[in-house]
């Protein structure tokens, strides 16, 4: 077994996104049972690494003033473990392929995010198809470096294989969530907080991006009694609000919760809403069904594998409305029965879980 772990990445703390929270969780979980796992990461004005954080100098990201890219090298003092795992593919993940080839240690790599997706939202509509075609290259070049990758989903193997086309030992282990935090609970002073309604309530909570289709859900509820609540933000939310104005449809936008707000915001909803089908897991959906809360989302990406049809939720087809009105209407009325069975799921959805597959992984790279 691997007891210690270098982990390197280009997203952390204080960043509040899918990635630097598992890196966050890991770590603290690794720690726990099995023995240390250093992070490297891209400093940030305001935050003081702890002990184990390394933190490389650093500059706002081009095309994503809200991140860092980090210069790639690894700072002095971080000690040669017995496994470096690179979670990212931009400069600090690049640096960790460095350290742990100039070390002799092996080398796991984390795909969490499909980067050729990504591309028409920052590009003019004429580089979008050489861009997609860049940022897939780059990624066959960089996985190619490691000795395993790990994705979340098995969709996100599939994507990595066959679109990417990279060439790779892949292995399928689940980010997992922190159980002990998501589960059901007393969400009644968010809804006083907040001034919600009774319901029905639906709900999203993370990026407000292009590629959520977000404008989905807003066009799902115009015209019923049902309430949307939006928690987060980016760069669609201006366009979102717009849309919200110009329809009939019950919108809340609450903005970024705190974390710990975040098992009251799930439990208060009777269904969570996942219009997004660019997803590599969607940890924000196995969120909601550790707390006990159904999930409709798009029958596309990993949300094929991340929500089970008729168990902890129901999908549709992205972009029909009526497909997605109609999966909203039978999660509602099979509320309870779903219920029931999102909470049966909460051992399989845990961090431990993952980090026990995990270990396997490392064991395996270092024979």
């Amino acid at each position: 077994m691997a007891d210690t772990v270098a982990a390197f990445t280009d997203l952390y703390r204080p960043t509040v996104n899918g990635v630097a929270s598992t890196v966050a969780l890991w770590r603290e979980r690794w720690g726990r049972r099995r023995g240390s796992m250093d992070v490297v990461f891209p400093e940030t004005e305001g935050y003081v690494p702890e002990s184990g954080e390394y933190a490389v100098p650093s500059v706002e990201a081009p095309l994503y003033p809200r991140y860092r890219l980090g210069r790639p090298i690894a700072p002095e003092g971080v000690p040669v473990p017995d496994v470096v795992h690179v979670h990212t593919p931009f400069t600090v993940g690049v640096a960790g392929v460095r350290f742990a080839r100039a070390n002799g240690v092996p080398v796991v790599a984390s795909y969490h995010t499909i980067l050729d997706e990504r591309v028409s939202d920052r590009v003019p509509d004429l580089l979008v198809e050489p861009g997609r075609r860049l940022c897939r290259a780059y990624e066959r070049a960089f996985f190619a470096r490691a000795d395993r990758v790990v994705v979340p989903t098995s969709f996100a193997r599939r994507h990595l294989l066959e679109s990417v086309g990279a060439d790779a030992d892949v292995a399928v282990v689940s980010n997992g969530i922190d159980t002990d935090r998501f589960r059901p609970t007393d969400s009644e002073p968010l809804r006083d907080r907040y001034g919600l309604p009774d319901g029905p309530l639906l709900g999203y909570t993370g990026r407000h991006g292009p590629e959520k289709r977000l404008e989905e859900a807003l066009d799902a509820v115009a015209g019923t009694d049902h309430t949307l609540v939006l928690a987060g933000d980016g760069p669609a939310r201006e366009n979102l609000e717009a849309r919200a104005a110009e329809t009939n449809a019950d919108v809340r936008f609450l903005g970024f919760l705190e974390h710990a707000e975040l098992p009251a915001f799930y439990s208060v909803l009777d269904a969570f809403v996942f219009p997004s089908p660019v997803e590599t897991q969607g940890l924000v959906a196995l969120e909601a069904t550790a707390c006990g809360t159904p999930v409709v989302a798009a029958d596309a990406g990993a949300l094929v594998d991340s929500v089970i049809e008729g168990e902890t939720g129901y999908r549709y087809e992205p972009g029909d409305l009526e497909a997605f009105r109609r999966a909203i209407r039978r999660t509602l009325a099979e509320s309870d029965r779903l219920s029931d069975l999102c909470r049966r799921r909460r051992a399989m959805l845990s961090v431990e879980h993952s980090l026990e597959q995990l270990a396997r992984v490392y064991e395996d790279v270092r024979r």
